[in-house]
């Protein structure tokens, strides 16, 4: 699981081997702790950041090489991200870039210009569709220019690639609404087109999904393909499908394992390196297993085919990789909440049979993320609460990490100026500047390390993704978000040594969700728009149900001044109360496997906006220049060698700019053609 900035914080390509496109080598500059330059570039709706490693260059040179090899192995999946997005995206992205690299014509008309933007975002989403939305990019040219280009630049697009740019075809990568085949009108690239909902029900309900209690992931690594009339999975693996790519991520693996810290750590690594050869989820477990339990070291890693979120019934895994180097001061401070989880569990307002007896194994760490990639770049987690299988979690434990600097370069690159204009009056406002931060770091930690690990499914009730399906990401994530803010008000977190005054973070937390989760979350979708991102859906159906619930308690009031809305929690206290209610009504749900129920929560007041509210946001937010969605670039890790090629040293520098890094990586990590 991974938890999203956006609810705090304001919170490659292809290339056929036989013929790359050619790209000028990247810009690097030194990084600098001085005058660092957060903000890379701003288009469209998105913002391009940099963040800092600080640490790295103080690290001994194997963890700075087991660092670069876990980089280069992430980076070598890169391009599996980009075809499971949409089955088009890897051509159409070589065309656009070779446009890009060889258009020798007038840049400065505004057709050109559109041009540039429609390639960023294309970029930034790894793919045609917006990475948030899910709706399809509008290019903001004529294919009539597009032609032009292709032909100045000697580049072929043509057939439906070229004209899903501009047509109405596939229009939502991920359509997880109601009272529509989910999976048929979806354009991720999970499933050939024309199979239905019903048929991925049916071919998953059949096969083998080992012991009773132990069950694997089905379908995590594979696409359901139609041949012959018959379903079956083409899996990823060395061999079978996205091979080219795999084979690169092994190698790099395999020279990690070389350097590894410990004897867990290499076995772990190989381990992985098996489940990439065979492409099997028993060993995808095996692995697993070993991961949670590879606690030893300084460096760590997430990498494989993970999250569901892009999968609209939730069975297949999106590729991505992140690498880490342990904040050794504030997981120290952080360590007190695993520590502790079993008590959050026994007083937590579940209903005594939904609740744990051990919580085996939470582990909470702040990390300093080196290197991104897939599903996880250029936009990013800030908090990962892994692995997924129920199984594991319950009976091995889970890590779960913040990812520190990216927080840090998110609030570093922020302001305030959105803040005043949305907050009710100058005590919240103040309350937000001194403990928003704090605020949003340890809910990001109770999310993840406590509310990841409660709870529990009754006896003989299937996995939420059989049960609850197309609600189950927005309802687990919810459920999470809701034990994080029951906890965020209780004086235990005083006692633990973790805030200063638990009441004002406390009140700090639940003014910020509600105002993002009834207002300024709007800003990120357009006007006369479901809400439809998991995240997003599970802020509004928290905020609007207590909003609701809370009305003749005079818990929350809405409030008309000078023409403005605004939201103000009049008791917080029993905002707590409420929110527990809905924790432990959501994780009734959950146990039971009760669809109607998630589908009544969800539908009820997740989905639909007031149209009134959100054409104020819209109107209210105009006026800032900040881009309400952002995404990173990656520092460049460096090797340095000696005389007989052996790397003595690793540096790290910053990209000088996105699309520079963009076509670096197409360049050198562009190993899968046209699948």
């Amino acid at each position: 699981m991974k938890l999203h900035p956006y609810f705090s914080l304001l919170l490659a390509g292809i290339f056929f081997v036989s013929c790359k496109q050619e790209s000028t080598p990247e810009p690097l500059t030194e990084q600098s702790e001085q005058e660092f330059e957060y903000v890379v570039d701003q288009f469209a709706d998105l913002r391009v950041l940099r963040y800092q490693v600080p640490g790295f260059e103080e690290l001994p040179a194997d963890k700075k090489k087991l660092v670069y090899y876990l980089t280069q192995a992430g980076l070598s999946g890169r391009d599996i991200i980009w075809d499971q997005n949409y089955r088009h995206n890897l051509e159409i992205r070589r065309a656009l870039e070779q446009v890009y690299t060889r258009f020798e014509g007038d840049k400065s008309t505004n057709d050109w210009k559109a041009f540039e933007t429609y390639l960023k975002r294309f970029w930034f989403s790894n793919g045609i569709h917006h990475h948030y939305s899910n709706d399809k990019i509008e290019p903001g040219f004529s294919a009539e220019y597009l032609e032009y280009l292709l032909a100045e630049t000697d580049t072929e697009l043509s057939g439906e690639p070229f004209e899903v740019i501009f047509d109405e075809a596939d229009s939502k990568k991920v359509n997880k609404k109601k009272g529509v085949d989910n999976v048929a009108v979806s354009a991720v690239n999970f499933y050939d087109p024309g199979i239905t909902s019903r048929e991925v029900a049916d071919y998953y309900a059949s096969v083998d999904k080992g012991p009773e209690g132990q069950q694997i992931e089905a379908g995590l690594n594979s696409k359901l393909v139609r041949e012959d009339g018959q379903l079956r999975e083409e899996v990823y693996r060395i061999g079978g499908m996205y091979s080219a790519a795999l084979e690169e991520v092994v190698k790099w693996l395999e020279l990690a394992v070389g350097v590894a810290e410990t004897e867990q750590q290499a076995r772990t690594l190989e381990l992985l390196i098996e489940y990439y050869r065979t492409g099997d989820l028993g060993v995808w477990d095996e692995y697993a297993i070993s991961w949670v339990k590879t606690t030893g070291g300084d460096i760590d890693w997430i990498n494989g085919f993970i999250e569901v979120y892009n999968d609209p019934v939730g069975y297949k895994g999106s590729y991505e990789s992140i690498i880490q180097i342990k904040d050794f001061e504030m997981s120290r401070q952080m360590e007190v909440l695993s520590e502790n989880a079993q008590w959050f569990e026994d007083q937590s307002p579940l209903m005594e049979e939904h609740k744990k007896d051990s919580v085996v194994g939470v582990s909470y760490k702040t990390i300093i993320v080196a290197g991104e990639a897939g599903d996880a770049s250029p936009q990013t987690p800030i908090g990962v609460n892994l692995p997924n299988n129920n199984w594991i979690r319950v009976a091995h434990g889970s890590k779960s990490v913040s990812l520190g600097n990216i927080v840090n370069a998110y609030n570093k690159a922020g302001g305030t100026d959105r803040l005043k204009e949305f907050a009710y009056d100058e005590e919240e406002i103040a309350l937000e500047i001194k403990y928003g931060e704090l605020a949003d770091k340890l809910h990001t930690a109770l999310h993840e390390v406590v509310g990841h690990a409660s709870g529990q499914l009754n006896p003989g009730v299937g996995q939420p993704k059989e049960t609850l399906r197309n609600y189950r990401s927005t309802l687990e994530e919810g459920r999470a978000d809701l034990l994080a803010l029951y906890y965020l008000m209780d004086p235990k977190l005083q006692e633990l040594g973790l805030v200063p005054d638990f009441e004002m973070v406390g009140k700090a937390a639940y003014d910020g969700y509600i105002r993002n989760g009834l207002m300024t979350q709007l800003i990120r979708i357009e006007l006369g728009d479901d809400i439809e991102e998991d995240h997003m859906v599970n802020r509004q159906w928290v905020s609007a149900w207590a909003f609701e619930k809370g009305r003749q308690d005079n818990v929350i009031e809405k409030v008309s001044r000078d023409g403005k809305t605004y939201f103000n929690i009049l008791d917080y206290q029993k905002l707590r109360q409420l929110f527990g209610q809905l924790l432990r009504e959501t994780q009734r749900i959950k146990s039971e496997g009760d669809y109607q129920a998630a589908e009544d929560l969800v539908e009820g007041y997740g989905v639909k906006v007031d149209q009134e509210i959100h054409a104020e946001v819209l109107e209210r937010n105009a006026r800032f220049k900040s881009a309400p969605y952002s995404g990173f670039v990656n520092p460049v890790l460096e090797p340095v060698t000696d005389a007989e090629g052996a790397i003595i040293d690793v540096i790290l520098k910053q990209p000088e700019s996105f699309e520079a890094q963009m076509l670096d990586y197409s360049s050198r990590f562009g190993f899968l053609g046209a699948q």
